[in-house]
């Protein structure tokens, strides 16, 4: 009898696989969650409050308190809110100081004891959501503004947070969650309308998926190329963030007086980012 327990035991675990503890760290709140090997729940969502000045401490001892709560896990994903490369972090400009350069993957694999992978919080909701077919981008609509490009389903590291976008104002002060606030709904439909036409013209997408808590707020009808991502599907990212690996370049990265990286007239921007491995706007 105890051995047809053990064996019934082990084909649930088989058929689970690994289970992954899904983090998504926001600039309000930040949430766990335990998937298996397809990306289904098997655990409650966990969701706290981000605390205000959420330096790299206090959100390693936040997250290992959730983690404890959620149950067993193999390995974890983290979406995070800034530029983020190789499980290093960069920036956090919605969260507390001293992010500048901290390896967060090493922090939090020393605190939980497992593997952990992190990639900024639109990649990760990009990855559950991409076909893996042409140029693709994804842009989390939050308490920020995260956004990546993939070419054939490899991830290209990016950041247009703080690219110059509508009179002389950023992406982020014109569609992050202190502008919507400000302007309100209407006024922040219309100019995410102009962005999503700017980035178009920008990168002559095949696909753009829109995430993030905000994107409920959209109130106009996108185009046939533009689909907005539930939480579900965003979900499948932290599983598909162990399938892939990292660019060996340096990724995408805006900055001031940026200019247009292509226009919709030139049709080469895939091949541009596969042969470079990288493009920096400037």
């Amino acid at each position: 009898m105890a051995e047809a327990v053990k064996n019934k035991s082990s084909q649930r675990r088989s058929s689970v696989g690994l289970r992954t503890l899904a983090v998504d760290i926001g600039g309000t709140g930040t949430k766990v969650e335990v998937l298996d090997q397809q990306g289904k729940a098997l655990t409650e969502r966990i969701r706290v409050p981000t605390p205000p000045g959420a330096t790299p401490h206090k959100m390693v001892r936040l997250i290992g308190k959730m983690a404890a709560q959620a149950g067993r896990f193999d390995r974890v994903s983290v979406g995070f809110p800034g530029v983020v490369k190789n499980g290093m972090v960069y920036t956090a400009a919605n969260l507390g100081k001293g992010w500048n350069c901290v390896k967060l993957d090493k922090l939090l694999t020393e605190k939980l004891g497992k593997p952990v992978r992190v990639a900024n919080d639109a990649d990760v909701q990009g990855l559950g959501a991409i076909s893996g077919s042409g140029v693709e981008l994804a842009i989390t609509l939050g308490t920020g503004f995260g956004s990546v490009v993939f070419v054939d389903g490899h991830r290209i590291h990016m950041e247009l947070a703080h690219a110059p976008f509508h009179k002389g104002k950023t992406y982020e002060q014109e569609l992050g969650i202190k502008a919507l606030r400000k302007k309100g709904k209407r006024k922040w439909n219309k100019l995410l309308r102009e962005a999503i036409d700017d980035l178009s013209q920008t990168f002559n997408y095949d696909r753009l998926y829109i995430g993030g808590g905000n994107a409920r707020h959209i109130n106009f009808e996108l185009p046939a190329t533009v689909k907005v991502v539930s939480n579900e599907e965003g979900l499948l990212g932290g599983i598909k963030l162990w399938e892939v690996t990292e660019p060996s370049t340096g990724g995408i990265t805006a900055r001031k007086r940026a200019k247009p990286i292509v226009k919709k007239t030139q049709p080469a921007v895939k091949d541009q980012i596969v042969q470079s491995g990288s493009i920096t706007v400037h």
